[in-house]
């Protein structure tokens, strides 16, 4: 049986598209390939950490690196790597390591460098003894929005384990997917295949339809299609449009326009917030935002390559 779930667009009344995070969640693969870490499977499975909902920055999780802190760092599933900036790499004395140049950018494809990775010995969410499994980097950049230290991808933070994102509860845990099946799919939600794209381990999702969508916590878009993509569209007549910054700079254009109706799996979902993006770069993929991700609880299992939905129990 196919589940229905109906979004309530009371809930998202307040839009707000200043977003300066926005373009944080994606970032275009440049000239870096993926680096494999070793993580031993003996280390303990970090606790669960309550994150806060800013509606203007994301997934806003307090953290100690190498036991100074709390620093705030912005919860990404759609990252593909971990950033921080110069003023924590500064505060927290931080081993600075040169790396082969990554290019990264946002939804407007421009793009800025790095080469340049901080060593992190240890990374704790929530507080300062919870620590994520060692041997953790991230690459260095110039700017982040004020307010914001770096930005973590919880499937590499969190690496080798799964992890779940309780959108509802506003909470984060990590679960041993070898001795567990938390990615279990409930009466009233699906589990559904975790897709590749590229090189990259982002979670993309296949629709009903046939489309890839990626499963981004780092953006307030609700179902997000470039105005490339959107052949028909049904329009507000008043639609919202706000400017957005992303990472590399670059300025796009996000109006709201009428709700759709979605499938993932067997699930259904209906009265979707649908935004069309002007001004993003051609390769942009689809994107399903925390607008359209807020009711669910989801469960990434990385070895299985799962993603399981459901319904949270507040």
């Amino acid at each position: 049986m196919r589940v229905l779930l109906s979004i309530a667009l009371s809930v998202l009344a307040a839009v707000a598209w200043a977003v300066p995070v926005t373009g944080a969640a994606r970032f275009f693969a440049g000239a870096r390939a993926r680096q494999a870490r070793q993580f031993r499977r003996t280390s303990t499975v970090p606790q669960p950490a309550r994150f806060r909902v800013d509606a203007d920055r994301g997934l806003l999780v307090s953290s100690w690196v190498n036991g100074r802190g709390p620093y705030v760092f912005v919860l990404d599933t759609g990252a593909g790597l971990n950033v921080v900036s110069e003023r924590l790499v500064s505060a927290a004395g931080l081993r600075i390591t040169q790396t082969r140049q990554t290019v990264v950018g946002g939804l407007s494809g421009v793009t800025t460098a790095s080469n340049r990775e901080a060593a992190i010995d240890t990374l704790a969410l929530g507080y300062q003894n919870n620590r994520l499994p060692p041997g953790q980097s991230a690459l260095i950049v110039s700017y982040l929005p004020e307010g914001i230290d770096g930005i973590l991808d919880p499937t590499e933070a969190f690496a080798p384990y799964g992890y779940s994102i309780d959108m509802p509860r506003g909470e984060i845990a990590a679960f041993d997917d070898v001795a567990e099946s938390s990615h279990r799919s409930s009466t009233d939600g699906a589990t559904v295949e975790w897709l590749r794209r590229g090189d990259s381990d982002r979670p993309f999702v296949k629709l009903g339809d046939g489309r890839l969508a990626l499963i981004d916590t780092g953006s307030r878009f609700g179902l997000a299609v470039s105005d490339r993509q959107a052949i028909v569209v049904s329009r507000n007549r008043t639609p919202h449009t706000i400017p957005s910054l992303d990472l590399g700079g670059g300025i796009v254009n996000a109006r709201r326009v009428a709700p759709t109706t979605i499938s993932i799996g067997e699930l259904v979902l209906r009265g979707i917030p649908t935004d069309i993006v002007s001004g993003a770069a051609a390769d942009v993929p689809l994107i399903l935002g925390r607008d359209a991700l807020y009711p669910f609880k989801m469960s990434f299992d990385p070895r299985r390559r799962l993603i399981d939905f459901s319904t949270s129990e507040r």
